[in-house]
């Protein structure tokens, strides 16, 4: 009797959620977390996504805090307020956002046939324009390059798509794009699958495909009456112009084709906690965009019910204003010139060293990050014996890299291939 109360007793005190299994750590956050516990003094951080100045140090763009203490002001004179934003957002932000990505000559734009909708960064954009395709029009196939950025199978897997399918993307061999792979992979996905495709600076790898080539892949998208879902999360922070890292998504609209693309101004107006992001869309029709807006304000108000105003308000701001839009251009070209002159300066000094290999792969890609086509032994040797913490995949972001440690950053990555190799 004693042990079946005592057993009873453990039952009642034992958690309804004793069973749950421990998720495994999220592979990039813990390489921050593991490089804050290290006390060495070379230690360097190569993971998280996110701009350091030369000295290391995250950078409050100027624009960005004269665009905050103009909003402080309005805060003052009650001009604005934190009452709610409409469910589908800061309807002068989201307009801004679609613009700057489309260009304003699109036709898109002047014919009113594209619509954009504020969404919790890129991620958030992702997210929604992911729910719309599966449970309005009923999508449940999805592609998405092999590498990708980490999120992206599992954003469409919570959405709900049943069949998730790889393209091929990197050749390890020669550290470049598998194009006719990609090719192939795409030509055998079904009618009306959703293609995840990169704007630019292509995460993980740096490596875009050719205007060419991109005229291919839309030629076979548009044959096999697939669906192209953009992600540019990197928009003018890649080359270091808006025009540029845009060529891809506004070459698509010139060609006729229905998309989505999402948006995330994290990383060129560095807002990475403020989750500022829109989903563009554009149609071929003004006609069903009043439908479109309504179930998306359905699917929205289920999921978040609506968006936070600070990072939109600091966006609009800026890009309302010609002397601010332009300043803020500025720092996008001082930010993107100088990871362009650490993959330089990185190359140059595993090549003098002669660190065996080729590594002109590091300068001929593009964007914040740059696959090393280092093995995961070697980014191990790194991470413990060089104090050097980066992915295991081999992928570095560049913005880690600065004048002070590139020197020690080059001679490590030499160590390890030289030992490895």
């Amino acid at each position: 009797t004693k042990l079946i109360l005592l057993d009873s007793l453990l039952q009642e005190k034992m958690s309804m959620f004793a069973d749950v299994a421990a998720a495994p750590p999220i592979e990039v956050f813990q390489l921050g977390r593991d490089y804050q516990a290290d006390t060495d003094p070379n230690k360097v951080s190569l993971g998280v996504g996110a701009y350091r100045t030369d000295e290391g140090k995250p950078w409050i763009l100027p624009v960005v805090k004269k665009a905050e203490a103009l909003l402080a002001q309005k805060i003052d004179k009650e001009e604005i307020n934190h009452e709610y934003l409409p469910v589908l957002g800061h309807e002068s932000f989201a307009a801004s956002a679609t613009k700057m990505l489309l260009g304003e000559s699109s036709p898109a734009v002047k014919e009113d046939r594209s619509f954009g909708v504020q969404a919790l960064s890129g991620t958030g954009a992702l997210r929604v324009g992911a729910e719309f395709l599966k449970n309005i029009m009923g999508r449940d196939t999805a592609y998405y390059s092999d590498p990708t950025w980490g999120n992206h199978g599992l954003i469409f897997k919570n959405a709900g798509f049943k069949t998730i399918n790889k393209y091929r993307y990197w050749d390890a061999d020669s550290k470049g794009l598998n194009f006719a792979g990609m090719i192939e992979d795409l030509n055998n996905a079904p009618e009306g699958a959703v293609i995840i495709l990169h704007a630019c600076a292509h995460n993980p790898t740096g490596i875009d495909p050719s205007k060419e080539q991109w005229g291919q892949i839309a030629d076979l998208i548009k044959t096999k009456n697939l669906f192209p879902f953009f992600d540019c999360a990197y928009q003018g922070f890649a080359s270091g112009c808006l025009d540029t890292d845009a060529w891809t998504v506004r070459y698509f609209v010139e060609r006729g084709f229905e998309l989505f693309c999402s948006q995330s101004f994290s990383k060129n107006f560095g807002l990475y906690n403020e989750r500022a992001g829109n989903l563009t869309v554009v149609v071929n029709d003004v006609g069903p965009i009043t439908s479109m807006k309504s179930q998306l304000t359905l699917l929205v108000r289920a999921m978040y019910s609506n968006p936070p105003a600070h990072g939109a308000r600091i966006v609009d701001v800026v890009l309302q204003d010609p002397d601010m839009y332009q300043e803020w251009r500025d720092c996008i070209k001082i930010m993107a010139n100088r990871i362009i002159d650490m993959r330089k300066g990185l190359r140059e000094r595993l090549e003098k060293l002669g660190t065996p290999g080729t590594w002109n792969h590091i300068t001929e890609q593009i964007g914040m990050f740059s696959y090393t086509g280092l093995t995961p032994e070697m980014c191990e040797f790194l991470k413990k014996e060089k104090h050097l913490y980066l992915l295991k995949s081999g992928r570095i972001s560049m913005c880690g890299v600065n004048n002070g440690n590139l020197d020690y950053v080059a001679q490590a990555i030499h160590d390890a291939v030289t030992k490895f190799q």
